[in-house]
């Protein structure tokens, strides 16, 4: 269809939602949100067929204003809170969910690197860990505890150093996006690395089985935190280099925005990360097995079901599907 009779079609269709959005009508929340969807059809067809037209940016403006209202409309009478973790950070997660997945594969791909590095490279184990890491571990296995460097300090003293420093990665994950993402990708692929590193390293030293038990209690939030973190950090580099209709200027403030937002979802993760650090690994070797996998296993299904199921649920809930 050329341009000009697309326009002629949908004109008075635009005009009217203009004004539908602009008067003091009330409006249900399921009509605000089927005028969106069907902006946003629209805005789909312009970007496909008419990249560079004014036609698209003015789209684009108006899939904004109808997309506010929904998300106005549904929160009114939802404590605040309560919206921003389980309506606005879901469906920003469902937005961006491409870049999540690239998170996740980019971990993982560097975690594979990092396997078949250490069991191809007997040194390779101390370039990443350090010599110091090694040999104390190696004498710890020796003894009969394989995490006895994880248990030093005190409870309180152990969770605060650990959340600092856990919270202080990811916010070098998150702020390291604005290097076009290439920062960001460096956090990542190093963290992946060392990872991969540490398990390897205890399998081959025969206690893996003591390394799931003692670390992934509290791994499990805190790894899953860090490639969310990642993520953020990706969709600011994404702002930056692909703006689309949008001024650049204009793209950066809302990616950065909408990033900061998902980094702040992580922060909960990321403290009971340092609770379970600091309170529970410790006593990994005299826990019953099945505890240990239980508290991995709640982990893992609570922080899975809320950045990669809960974000599909919002958005059909909201029907921007």
């Amino acid at each position: 269809m050329r341009e000009v009779a697309f326009i002629k079609q949908n004109k008075e269709k635009w005009l009217e939602f203009e004004q539908g959005f602009t008067n003091k009508e009330k409006k249900s929340p399921d009509d605000i949100a089927n005028l969106h969807i069907k902006i946003m059809n629209d805005l789909v067809y312009a970007q496909t067929y008419y990249p560079k037209s004014k036609v698209t940016v003015y789209l684009n403006k108006l899939a904004k204003t109808s997309f506010d209202k929904v998300y106005h409309s549904k929160r009114k009478d939802k404590n605040p809170l309560l919206y921003f973790f389980f309506d606005q950070v879901p469906l920003l997660c469902y937005k961006y969910k491409k870049y999540i997945y690239l998170s996740f594969i980019v971990f993982f791909c560097c975690f594979f690197i990092g396997l078949l590095s250490t069991f191809n490279d007997d040194a390779f184990a101390r370039q990443i860990l350090g010599n110091n890491y090694v040999d104390t571990t190696l004498e710890n296995i020796e003894s009969g505890d394989a995490m006895a460097i994880y248990k030093g300090g005190s409870n309180w003293g152990t969770f605060i150093g650990i959340y600092d420093n856990n919270q202080r990665v990811g916010l070098n994950m998150f702020l390291s996006g604005l290097f076009l993402g290439i920062g960001t990708a460096f956090y990542i692929i190093y963290n992946a690395i060392m990872v991969a590193v540490f398990q390897a390293f205890f399998y081959q030293h025969n206690s893996f089985f003591d390394s799931i038990k003692g670390i992934w209690i509290h791994g499990t939030y805190e790894i899953f935190s860090m490639i969310i973190e990642a993520a953020a950090g990706y969709i600011i580099g994404a702002s930056i280099l692909f703006p689309g209709t949008l001024k650049r200027i204009q793209s950066f403030k809302i990616g950065i925005r909408e990033a900061f937002y998902i980094f702040i979802s992580t922060i909960p993760f990321t403290l009971v990360a340092a609770i379970l650090e600091g309170y529970i690994t410790r006593y990994s070797n005299i826990m019953p097995t099945i505890l240990c996998f239980l508290i991995i296993g709640v982990s893992l299904i609570s922080i899975s079901y809320y950045y990669l199921i809960l974000p599909f649920k919002v958005a059909r809930k909201h029907q921007l599907r």
